[in-house]
């Protein structure tokens, strides 16, 4: 459930209407709903509650400080894939030792960075990045605590570009290497073995993989118990799909059915890193018809907002639905939904059966509170648009709109240049 609803063919964010915020912070902008965050958060860890867990909301998703705060109240931990993310986290009143960084491109200065703020745990990528935080550790006197993300190479059947748990992928040692780089941390000063890592890709709308993944880490730590090397910690990583178009992906229950009899015979505690899944139907981006145009083959609706905002649809041909924010006529035609970019790839949906918007009227972009805004860019100058966080009755900005001078801040001529 989340909380876009219709009334009187008008739709609502909670309590406020779209139309209302529209009118007062101009378009385009992202909006998000507090009551389906929270909901989506109880949801998930409360389906992991027959177990030790820790709830680790994975960043990337969407790293809005007033999300980050939210999730802070809701006890959740979190995932980061850089420095500037446990920045944010940090400043968002997350423990650090909840903070579980992963990521394969970690820099000597968010390595000290996340040992001097003693997070839970790295999840290392390579033996060579194993050498650095151990000698990044002595350096700074720690004992810096390690899991091993190891590569099952199962298929998640999702987009190639979010698919990490191939041998083809970047990601993680695999199985057959993972138990040297275990040795190898075992025999370092300054490393602590605590866990097991793995995270398979993103947007996974079947469980089988899953269950596939956990076999492969239950014969590891099995090898690694044999070693004399304990894991404390089992992280699954995150994945689990939501519902964009027609997808029926798994229920958090149904993911934790899995995962807890799995792990049933296990002394571990699971680590869980979902992302998606909390936001990802949290938000929508509102955006403006600002011209029609039909061609000799297809109709065009021209909006507000571009590729710039939301890439996703350019991307990974991603589906997001789209929705007039307020129904009534019922006039339907077959368009693509363009933006203002200059790049054939500018489109926020292709070939798409929608009510025929007047110029001027509102559009609803569904389904984008994930890797929506964390994904724009100023392509073209355009401004960053706003966040707003709707609760109850009430609506507040959580980031303002660029100016354009924003645009500029930081930019220097140098004098060889001249005036």
């Amino acid at each position: 459930m989340n909380h876009f609803k219709y009334r009187n063919n008008e739709l609502y964010c909670e309590e406020v209407p779209v139309a209302k915020i529209a009118e007062e912070v101009g378009t385009p902008f992202y909006l998000y709903s507090h009551a389906t965050i929270t909901r989506h958060f109880n949801n998930f860890n409360n389906a992991f509650s027959k177990v030790k867990r820790l709830i680790c909301y994975s960043v990337k998703a969407n790293a809005s400080a007033a999300i980050l705060n939210l999730l802070n109240t809701l006890g959740s931990g979190l995932d980061i894939v850089s420095g500037g993310e446990l920045f944010r986290g940090l400043k968002a009143g997350i423990p650090s030792d909840k903070i579980v960084y992963s990521g394969v491109g970690k820099r000597i200065d968010e390595i000290d960075y996340a040992l001097e703020t003693g997070i839970l745990m790295f999840n290392v990528e390579s033996l060579e990045e194993l050498d650095l935080i151990n000698t990044r550790a002595a350096l700074l006197n720690r004992k810096a605590p390690v899991a091993i993300r190891v590569n099952p190479d199962v298929d998640p059947k999702t987009h190639p570009y979010i698919s990490t748990g191939l041998k083809k992928n970047k990601f993680g040692i695999d199985i057959e290497t993972a138990i040297k780089g275990y040795k190898t941390a075992k025999s370092l000063s300054h490393v602590d073995i605590i866990g097991i890592d793995c995270h398979i890709g993103s947007q996974i709308t079947d469980i089988q993989p899953f269950s596939d993944a956990l076999q492969s880490l239950k014969t590891l730590i099995k090898k690694l118990e044999e070693l004399d090397i304990h894991i404390k910690y089992l992280d699954m990583g995150g994945g689990l799909g939501i519902t964009y178009d027609d997808e029926s992906p798994p229920q958090p229950g149904e993911y934790a059915e899995v995962i807890v009899s799995a792990i049933k015979d296990l002394s571990v505690q699971i680590i869980l890193e979902p992302g998606r899944v909390i936001v990802g139907n949290a938000g929508i981006l509102v955006t403006r018809a600002l011209y029609k145009k039909k061609g000799s083959i297809k109709n065009f609706i021209i909006v507000d907002a571009g590729m710039n905002d939301l890439i996703r649809p350019t991307l990974y041909r991603a589906y997001h639905a789209v929705q007039p924010v307020n129904q009534g006529n019922e006039k339907w035609i077959t368009a693509d939904v363009v933006g203002p970019i200059c790049e054939t790839g500018d489109y926020l949906a292709q070939d798409r059966k929608i009510v025929e918007p007047g110029n001027g009227n509102l559009m609803a972009v569904m389904s984008a509170g994930a890797y929506g805004f964390m994904m724009s860019s100023n392509y073209c100058s355009r401004l960053k648009v706003p966040e707003v966080m709707v609760r109850d009755d009430q609506f507040h900005v959580i980031r303002e709109r660029q100016t354009y001078e924003d645009l500029v801040t930081g930019e220097s001529i140098p004098e060889f240049i001249g005036k």
